[in-house]
Protein backbone atom coordinates (compact mmCIF):
# COMPACT_ATOMS: atom_id res chain seq x y z
CA UNK A 1 0.00 0.00 0.00
CA UNK A 2 1.07 3.26 -1.05
CA UNK A 3 1.92 5.70 2.36
CA UNK A 4 0.15 8.72 2.64
CA UNK A 5 3.09 10.65 1.78
CA UNK A 6 3.03 9.86 -1.95
CA UNK A 7 -0.58 9.81 -2.62
CA UNK A 8 -1.98 13.22 -3.99
CA UNK A 9 1.12 14.71 -4.90
CA UNK A 10 3.11 14.69 -8.17
CA UNK A 11 4.87 12.16 -9.89
CA UNK A 12 8.03 12.37 -10.65
CA UNK A 13 9.12 14.12 -7.12
CA UNK A 14 10.73 16.89 -6.78
CA UNK A 15 12.51 17.11 -3.35
CA UNK A 16 13.93 20.71 -2.97
CA UNK A 17 17.77 20.03 -1.21
CA UNK A 18 17.42 22.00 2.18
CA UNK A 19 15.31 24.56 0.50
CA UNK A 20 15.93 26.97 -2.11
CA UNK A 21 18.54 29.46 -2.47
CA UNK A 22 17.68 31.32 -5.54
CA UNK A 23 20.43 32.42 -8.16
CA UNK A 24 18.98 35.58 -8.85
CA UNK A 25 19.72 36.57 -5.83
CA UNK A 26 23.85 37.11 -5.93
CA UNK A 27 26.21 36.99 -3.06
CA UNK A 28 22.81 35.83 -0.99
CA UNK A 29 23.15 36.36 2.46
CA UNK A 30 20.54 33.04 2.81
CA UNK A 31 21.44 30.24 4.16
CA UNK A 32 20.36 26.15 3.50
CA UNK A 33 17.66 24.46 6.09
CA UNK A 34 16.55 27.69 7.12
CA UNK A 35 13.03 29.93 7.12
CA UNK A 36 13.96 31.70 4.07
CA UNK A 37 14.97 28.70 1.83
CA UNK A 38 12.15 27.07 2.92
CA UNK A 39 9.99 30.06 2.14
CA UNK A 40 11.80 30.35 -1.57
CA UNK A 41 11.00 26.92 -2.16
CA UNK A 42 7.16 26.69 -0.94
CA UNK A 43 6.80 29.86 -3.12
CA UNK A 44 7.66 28.24 -6.59
CA UNK A 45 5.28 25.09 -5.85
CA UNK A 46 7.23 22.88 -4.03
CA UNK A 47 6.23 19.70 -2.92
CA UNK A 48 8.53 18.12 -0.98
CA UNK A 49 11.39 20.17 1.12
CA UNK A 50 14.53 17.55 1.95
CA UNK A 51 16.56 18.67 5.36
CA UNK A 52 18.97 17.39 7.96
CA UNK A 53 18.58 17.45 12.08
CA UNK A 54 20.71 17.33 14.86
CA UNK A 55 20.11 18.46 18.99
CA UNK A 56 21.11 21.54 20.11
CA UNK A 57 23.31 22.14 23.23
CA UNK A 58 19.69 22.29 25.09
CA UNK A 59 18.25 19.26 23.16
CA UNK A 60 15.60 21.21 20.43
CA UNK A 61 15.95 19.14 17.09
CA UNK A 62 16.85 21.72 14.78
CA UNK A 63 17.50 21.90 11.16
CA UNK A 64 21.00 21.80 10.39
CA UNK A 65 22.82 19.74 8.25
CA UNK A 66 26.49 19.79 9.41
CA UNK A 67 28.01 18.78 12.59
CA UNK A 68 29.96 22.15 13.53
CA UNK A 69 29.03 25.62 12.30
CA UNK A 70 32.31 25.96 10.25
CA UNK A 71 31.52 25.67 7.07
CA UNK A 72 28.05 27.96 7.41
CA UNK A 73 30.40 31.14 9.42
CA UNK A 74 33.66 29.84 10.29
CA UNK A 75 32.66 28.67 13.98
CA UNK A 76 34.19 25.86 14.56
CA UNK A 77 32.30 24.64 17.65
CA UNK A 78 29.72 21.48 16.90
CA UNK A 79 25.91 22.11 16.52
CA UNK A 80 25.69 20.38 19.85
CA UNK A 81 27.49 22.80 21.71
CA UNK A 82 25.60 25.80 21.03
CA UNK A 83 22.57 26.65 22.93
CA UNK A 84 19.22 27.75 20.61
CA UNK A 85 19.04 30.93 21.71
CA UNK A 86 22.53 31.51 20.48
CA UNK A 87 21.79 29.46 17.14
CA UNK A 88 18.85 31.17 16.42
CA UNK A 89 20.95 34.71 16.86
CA UNK A 90 23.76 33.46 14.11
CA UNK A 91 20.37 32.09 11.81
CA UNK A 92 18.79 35.64 12.30
CA UNK A 93 20.53 37.31 9.55
CA UNK A 94 20.44 34.34 6.83
CA UNK A 95 17.11 33.24 6.76
CA UNK A 96 16.05 31.87 10.30
CA UNK A 97 16.51 29.08 12.17
CA UNK A 98 14.36 26.08 12.38
CA UNK A 99 13.57 23.38 14.63
CA UNK A 100 11.41 20.30 13.53
CA UNK A 101 8.10 21.58 15.17
CA UNK A 102 8.71 25.68 13.84
CA UNK A 103 8.97 23.84 10.29
CA UNK A 104 5.67 21.79 10.28
CA UNK A 105 3.94 24.53 12.12
CA UNK A 106 5.02 27.06 9.99
CA UNK A 107 4.70 24.98 6.33
CA UNK A 108 1.49 22.75 6.79
CA UNK A 109 1.47 22.49 2.92
CA UNK A 110 5.21 20.88 2.88
CA UNK A 111 6.21 17.20 3.00
CA UNK A 112 9.04 17.03 4.66
CA UNK A 113 12.19 14.21 4.22
CA UNK A 114 14.08 14.52 7.51
CA UNK A 115 17.20 13.16 7.63
CA UNK A 116 18.38 12.20 10.90
CA UNK A 117 22.05 13.07 11.10
CA UNK A 118 22.86 11.75 14.56
CA UNK A 119 21.34 9.14 17.16
CA UNK A 120 21.11 11.69 19.88
CA UNK A 121 18.26 13.44 17.79
CA UNK A 122 16.45 9.95 16.82
CA UNK A 123 14.54 9.70 20.24
CA UNK A 124 13.31 13.40 20.26
CA UNK A 125 12.27 13.33 16.90
CA UNK A 126 9.53 11.19 17.45
CA UNK A 127 6.79 12.77 19.22
CA UNK A 128 7.59 15.57 16.61
CA UNK A 129 6.47 14.21 13.71
CA UNK A 130 4.24 11.95 15.34
CA UNK A 131 0.82 14.15 14.41
CA UNK A 132 2.33 14.99 10.56
CA UNK A 133 3.46 11.16 10.19
CA UNK A 134 1.17 11.31 6.64
CA UNK A 135 3.61 13.95 5.60
CA UNK A 136 6.60 13.29 7.17
CA UNK A 137 9.33 10.48 5.60
CA UNK A 138 12.07 9.82 8.16
CA UNK A 139 15.48 8.61 6.96
CA UNK A 140 19.39 8.79 7.69
CA UNK A 141 22.46 7.22 6.95
CA UNK A 142 21.93 4.80 9.81
CA UNK A 143 19.49 1.87 9.39
CA UNK A 144 19.76 1.87 13.40
CA UNK A 145 19.07 5.50 13.56
CA UNK A 146 15.96 5.45 11.44
CA UNK A 147 14.59 2.93 13.42
CA UNK A 148 14.90 4.32 16.43
CA UNK A 149 13.01 7.91 15.37
CA UNK A 150 10.40 5.71 13.73
CA UNK A 151 8.99 3.89 16.74
CA UNK A 152 9.67 6.78 18.75
CA UNK A 153 7.08 8.16 16.50
CA UNK A 154 4.85 5.19 17.11
CA UNK A 155 5.02 5.38 21.15
CA UNK A 156 4.44 8.98 20.64
CA UNK A 157 0.40 8.04 19.47
CA UNK A 158 1.23 8.16 15.38
CA UNK A 159 -1.91 7.20 13.84
CA UNK A 160 0.32 5.36 10.82
CA UNK A 161 3.51 5.53 10.61
CA UNK A 162 5.60 7.59 9.01
CA UNK A 163 7.12 7.14 6.00
CA UNK A 164 10.99 6.06 5.56
CA UNK A 165 13.71 5.60 3.37
CA UNK A 166 16.04 2.99 3.61
CA UNK A 167 19.86 3.28 5.11
CA UNK A 168 23.62 2.31 3.64
CA UNK A 169 23.14 -1.53 4.79
CA UNK A 170 19.43 -1.72 2.99
CA UNK A 171 20.48 0.36 0.26
CA UNK A 172 23.60 -2.07 -0.07
CA UNK A 173 22.03 -5.58 0.16
CA UNK A 174 19.38 -4.29 -2.86
CA UNK A 175 21.99 -3.29 -4.87
CA UNK A 176 24.29 -6.24 -4.41
CA UNK A 177 20.63 -8.57 -4.73
CA UNK A 178 19.47 -6.67 -7.53
CA UNK A 179 22.68 -7.26 -9.52
CA UNK A 180 22.39 -10.65 -9.11
CA UNK A 181 18.95 -10.83 -10.01
CA UNK A 182 18.02 -11.95 -6.57
CA UNK A 183 15.28 -10.80 -4.44
CA UNK A 184 15.36 -8.45 -1.47
CA UNK A 185 12.59 -9.55 0.04
CA UNK A 186 12.65 -8.87 3.74
CA UNK A 187 15.64 -6.07 3.38
CA UNK A 188 12.69 -4.25 1.72
CA UNK A 189 10.38 -4.77 4.76
CA UNK A 190 8.38 -1.37 5.91
CA UNK A 191 10.63 0.84 3.34
CA UNK A 192 8.85 3.00 1.32
CA UNK A 193 12.03 4.78 -0.75
CA UNK A 194 15.93 4.77 -1.38
CA UNK A 195 17.46 7.94 -1.69
CA UNK A 196 20.67 6.96 -3.25
CA UNK A 197 23.34 9.10 -5.10
CA UNK A 198 23.43 7.96 -9.03
CA UNK A 199 27.23 6.54 -8.24
CA UNK A 200 29.12 5.79 -5.18
CA UNK A 201 33.34 5.48 -5.41
CA UNK A 202 33.08 4.91 -8.90
CA UNK A 203 30.71 2.34 -8.68
CA UNK A 204 26.79 3.00 -10.44
CA UNK A 205 24.11 2.85 -7.86
CA UNK A 206 21.36 3.22 -9.91
CA UNK A 207 20.98 0.46 -12.77
CA UNK A 208 17.75 -0.55 -14.46
CA UNK A 209 17.89 -3.88 -12.17
CA UNK A 210 18.02 -1.53 -8.90
CA UNK A 211 14.99 0.48 -10.22
CA UNK A 212 12.75 -2.91 -10.88
CA UNK A 213 13.85 -4.53 -7.93
CA UNK A 214 12.80 -1.86 -5.91
CA UNK A 215 9.77 -1.44 -7.72
CA UNK A 216 8.78 -4.80 -7.25
CA UNK A 217 8.28 -4.15 -3.64
CA UNK A 218 6.58 -0.89 -4.10
CA UNK A 219 9.22 1.02 -3.24
CA UNK A 220 10.08 4.52 -4.69
CA UNK A 221 13.52 5.67 -6.02
CA UNK A 222 15.18 8.80 -5.39
CA UNK A 223 18.40 9.84 -6.41
CA UNK A 224 20.36 13.06 -4.90
CA UNK A 225 22.10 15.64 -5.77
CA UNK A 226 20.54 16.30 -9.40
CA UNK A 227 20.88 20.06 -10.67
CA UNK A 228 21.15 19.61 -14.79
CA UNK A 229 18.05 19.39 -16.28
CA UNK A 230 19.50 17.20 -19.16
CA UNK A 231 20.36 14.66 -15.56
CA UNK A 232 17.18 14.95 -14.24
CA UNK A 233 15.11 14.40 -17.55
CA UNK A 234 17.71 11.04 -18.21
CA UNK A 235 16.80 9.54 -14.50
CA UNK A 236 12.95 9.89 -14.71
CA UNK A 237 13.09 8.36 -18.39
CA UNK A 238 15.28 5.76 -16.63
CA UNK A 239 11.87 4.89 -14.02
CA UNK A 240 13.72 7.22 -11.37
CA UNK A 241 11.03 8.35 -8.97
CA UNK A 242 12.11 11.23 -7.52
CA UNK A 243 15.52 13.54 -7.52
CA UNK A 244 16.52 15.82 -4.56
CA UNK A 245 17.95 18.95 -6.20
CA UNK A 246 19.29 22.24 -5.61
CA UNK A 247 17.69 23.46 -8.41
CA UNK A 248 13.72 22.75 -7.69
CA UNK A 249 12.90 25.69 -9.98
CA UNK A 250 14.92 24.39 -12.73
CA UNK A 251 13.37 21.06 -12.05
CA UNK A 252 9.53 22.11 -11.67
CA UNK A 253 9.80 23.03 -15.32
CA UNK A 254 11.72 19.75 -16.20
CA UNK A 255 9.30 18.01 -14.93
Amino acid sequence: MTHPYFTGAGHPRVLAHRGLIPETVEDSPLWENTAGSFAAAHAIGVEYIETDCRLSADGDVVLIHDETLERLCGDPRPVSAVRTAELAEIFSEHGGLLTVADALDAFPDIRFNIDVKTLAAAEPIGPLVAEHAHRVLVTSFSDATRRVAVASAMRAGAAIRPATSGGRSTVLVLRALSGMHLSPGRALRDIDAVQVPERHSGVRVVTPGFVRAAHRYGVEVHVWTINEPHDMRRLWEAGVDGIVTDRADLALKTV
